[in-house]
């Protein structure tokens, strides 16, 4: 697949109007739902009187002025400008090549800033959070459990904080995988300071991404809010260690209330560092211990077949897969099936065939029995 570029819509007219109104003082992913949902698109809410936008939900004089005020456009040009100078890209929700993954989600972000490269391959994400005063054991099971699901495919999103954050980022990027860093501050703001290196590195497997503005500076009140990106990026959420005032726990209720999935890895029962998760999984969300029980959970992900092209994807890691792969792997199920019978099945030259089942093989997604007969792993 060809990576996203992230600049293809830079003077759209459109894009230009929903960042103007993502700079307006006071309007936040609620009020903007709101006001899209009163007027459209944001370039209608600029074209509003006052009267019609105080008929809205939330919004009060302060917030009306702003908005008829016009200087927000001016504003949005410029911030589009100095965009494109430092090569970060702009993505307008709803629309390729913001991710469609994060489109679902309510209240997700009318605009992301993009600093890096985001690829079609990154919808196929699981999240790793955790305390910013993490033990030595969270920092390893974060590192292990990134590691592991970015050799399996997934790219890991995580939040670029202290603890387990960043054991997660680095345990990606040492696994050779790719990573996305959502943050609470502008992608050129880079919060906290000593993970300047770090933050390079997530580019150049991934990307930073963030709602805020380009020097956007760190507030308490922004990383709660960033967290619901974190989620709604992922397919599900990992918490490796919690205490009981985390803010990753805020990311796990915003998973559950988006329908994603959520996990905790136990830690030891008398940890403080830990309670959080024991918490989580004492009220029902799935304990994991390794990279298994995490694929084992999330499959099967796709939705009912409408064509042979479109079968069941019975494992996460089957996205990742290219054509030849996808299709021989179509031909095998549960039960066993004579390595002959799949030559007939497909109009792929026998030596590709063969090749393609010891990859499969290799990468475990089939396993071969006596009497030259294929079956699935699940």
């Amino acid at each position: 697949m060809d990576p996203i570029d992230s600049n293809n819509s830079l003077n759209d007219e459109a894009l230009l109007a929903s960042l103007a109104l993502t700079l307006v003082t006071g309007v936040g992913p609620h009020l903007q739902a709101n006001l899209l949902n009163a007027f459209g698109d944001a370039a209608s809410v600029f074209k509003q009187s006052v009267e019609s936008l105080l008929s809205v939900d939330g919004v009060g004089p302060k917030v009306a002025s702003q908005i008829i005020s016009g200087k927000h456009q001016s504003t949005a040009v410029e911030m589009r400008n100095r965009c494109t100078e430092l090569n970060v890209g702009l993505l307008q929700k709803g629309i390729a090549p913001y991710p469609s993954i994060l489109s679902d989600v309510n209240d997700s972000p009318a605009i992301l800033y993009v600093r890096g490269q985001l690829l079609p391959q990154d919808e196929l994400a699981i999240a790793i959070v955790g305390s910013r005063r993490c033990t030595a054991y969270g920092r390893r099971q974060a590192e292990r459990l990134a590691s592991s699901l970015a050799r399996a495919g997934f790219t890991i999103v995580s939040g670029l904080a202290r603890g387990i954050d960043a054991a997660a980022h680095r345990g990606a990027l040492n696994a050779g995988g790719r990573t996305i860093a959502v943050m609470a501050t502008g992608v050129r703001e880079i919060y906290p300071p000593e993970h300047a290196e770090l933050a390079v590195n997530v580019t150049e497997s991934g990307a930073l991404v963030s709602e805020f503005p380009l020097d956007q500076k760190p507030r308490p009140g922004l990383f709660p809010q960033r967290n619901r990106i974190i989620s709604g990026l992922s397919l599900g959420v990992i918490v490796v260690e919690a205490t009981r005032n985390s803010g990753s726990l805020y990311t796990a209720r915003h998973a559950m209330e988006q329908g994603r999935e959520v996990f905790a890895l136990p830690g030891n029962v008398d940890s403080l560092a830990s309670e959080g998760s024991h918490d989580l999984i004492r009220d029902g969300v799935t304990l994991i211990r390794n990279v298994d029980d995490v694929l084992s959970e999330l499959g099967p992900l796709a939705k009912p077949a409408t064509s042979r092209d479109e079968m069941p994807v019975h494992d996460p890691r089957e996205l990742n897969l290219n054509p030849q792969e996808k299709e021989i792997l179509n031909h095998i199920s549960s039960s066993p099936i004579h390595v002959e019978d799949i030559l007939r099945s497909t109009q792929l030259e026998l030596s590709r065939v063969l090749s393609t089942l010891t990859v499969l093989e290799m990468k475990r997604f089939i396993r071969r029995l006596p009497g030259n007969l294929m079956v699935r792993n699940h």
